[in-house]
């Protein structure tokens, strides 16, 4: 099984940044994509930023430029530094994993419990 445990949201003013972590542990041989997604109240799960492990991304239109997915496969950890937040941006933010336990296993996916962010004066 494997463990997600994320970090870093809070009340922030329009114009504010915020650093989002998730470190995955447990039973983890090899994890590929790692991911945030976020939804607020009467919307869909929305993904926000991937990036695999060889380090290629995507975001959603709504922040680029403004938001960076990046990750340290050292500690089995994806970060999401967001710069100049909207209020558009508040959301419960969830970090989603997709790992494997043994090299004959198939990549399972995971996600966090999930880490509010509201964007508000």
């Amino acid at each position: 099984q494997v463990q997600l445990v994320e970090s870093g949201g809070d009340l922030v003013q329009p114009g504010g940044s915020l650093r989002l972590s998730c470190a995955a542990s447990g039973s983890i041989f090899s994890i590929s994509t790692m991911a945030w997604y976020r939804q607020s109240p009467g919307k869909q799960r929305e993904l926000v930023a991937a990036i695999t492990s060889g380090g290629s991304t995507n975001s959603a239109d709504s922040v680029k430029g403004r938001f960076t997915i990046s990750r340290d496969n050292a500690k089995n950890t994806v970060y999401l530094q967001m710069n100049s937040l909207k209020p558009e941006d508040t959301a419960v933010y969830y970090c989603n994993v997709q790992a494997r336990r043994d090299i004959n296993s198939p990549y399972y996916n995971y996600w966090g419990q999930g880490t509010q962010v509201t964007v508000s004066s």
